[in-house]
């Protein structure tokens, strides 16, 4: 069975997150503990403190770095209420979440996930779940994201589940038959 990956909600969640996009998993665990060595708490207000060139010595791009700062700010403001989130539906999260620049529905769904424990939620854009889906599947082509969402209604209201054996299959099976 595959590892739970609940996490607790909150800015530096989602700021994980940012962090780990379109990047190996090792590859954001080594940022992000540069991030946390160097800012101690990860918090809005220590993210908005810091100087670009502190925050590119950890590893970020210039454009997550803005995206930080977005999110940041964003919570500073009040524009986003965190706590908030919790009595939204799934749709009304990802709307709230992807209003930030920087915040897409792919990290959207991944919060919804496993920082808020939602258990229906399949983020169909994630490459290794289409190219999980297509192996287990034997689909000639791997699946867009829309045709990954359409396979998956099958698993509702599961599909958090799914999306979890589909990544534990990614990591362990291999690659070819």
């Amino acid at each position: 069975m595959p590892e739970p990956r609940d996490r607790d909600g909150g800015f530096a969640t989602i700021l994980r997150i940012i962090v780990d996009q379109q990047i190996s998993v090792h590859a954001g665990a080594a940022i992000w503990k540069r991030l946390s060595d160097r800012l101690g708490d990860v918090t809005a207000e220590r993210v908005l403190a810091v100087r670009q060139p502190t925050l590119q010595k950890c590893g970020l791009s210039g454009s997550k770095i803005k995206y930080a700062r977005n999110l940041a700010q964003a919570i500073k403001s009040g524009s986003l209420d965190l706590d908030a989130l919790q009595d939204m539906s799934d749709e009304e999260v990802i709307k709230a979440l992807t209003a930030i620049k920087g915040i897409g529905v792919w990290t959207a769904e991944i919060y919804l996930m496993f920082a808020m424990g939602r258990r229906d939620v399949m983020p169909a854009g994630d490459l290794a779940l289409a190219v999980s889906a297509q192996r287990l599947l034997g689909l000639d082509e791997r699946p867009k994201p829309a045709e990954l969402r359409e396979i998956a209604e099958r698993w509702r209201p599961r599909r958090t589940a799914a999306a979890v054996m589909l990544w534990k299959y990614y990591r362990v099976a291999p690659l070819s038959d």
